[in-house]
């Protein structure tokens, strides 16, 4: 077992044990570890490999999807069981779900978001990105909010040799 293998299975139960929880706390934990992960692998790397850039790239094109503002293809970077995160919302559980959630943005003809991804890793067909976002749309007042804001995503690699997003949390900046 590789060091960043027993990172990550010592973070896994300690946060949620070794009796498992809900598919909720799994994917909580799983976030969690996997920064232990991003953490630990730029301690031990540094810059980032091959594999990483690619999966930075994937993330920026998916930021480049979203500035057509068609949630059904944003929604193509998640795979069909993936779970997004969205700030003061509920999970949204499966690609379709998640699909909603950003159609529910799209919705509102002002809202405009873009993303850059500052850190990514892989690990066998895991592997992560994080950045900084940044979204406007009009307030309640009708006055244009700017927020700024993080995310991390964790990604899988499919059977087809793709990658797509199976954790997806983002959170702003603003108090």
């Amino acid at each position: 077992m590789s060091q960043i293998e027993g990172i990550v299975k010592s973070a896994c139960t300690a946060l949620i044990g070794n009796s498992g929880r809900t598919r909720m706390h799994r994917g909580l934990a799983a976030i969690a570890a996997l920064a232990v992960v991003a953490a630990t692998a730029f301690a031990l790397a540094g810059d980032m490999d091959a594999n990483a850039k690619a999966l930075a790239r994937l993330d920026d094109d998916w930021s480049a999807a979203a500035a057509t503002r068609d949630a059904a293809k944003v929604a193509s970077f998640y795979a069909d069981d993936a779970l997004a995160y969205p700030p003061n919302e509920p999970v949204a559980v499966g690609k379709a779900a998640a699909q909603k959630v950003w159609a529910a943005y799209f919705a509102e003809p002002s809202f405009r978001i873009s993303w850059k991804t500052t850190h990514a890793g892989v690990n066998g067909d895991l592997g992560f990105t994080s950045g900084s976002y940044e979204d406007s749309y009009k307030g309640a007042d009708g006055k244009l909010v700017q927020e700024k804001g993080k995310y991390l995503c964790v990604w899988k690699k499919q059977k087809d040799g793709n990658w797509k997003a199976i954790h997806d949390m983002w959170n702003s900046d603003s108090k």
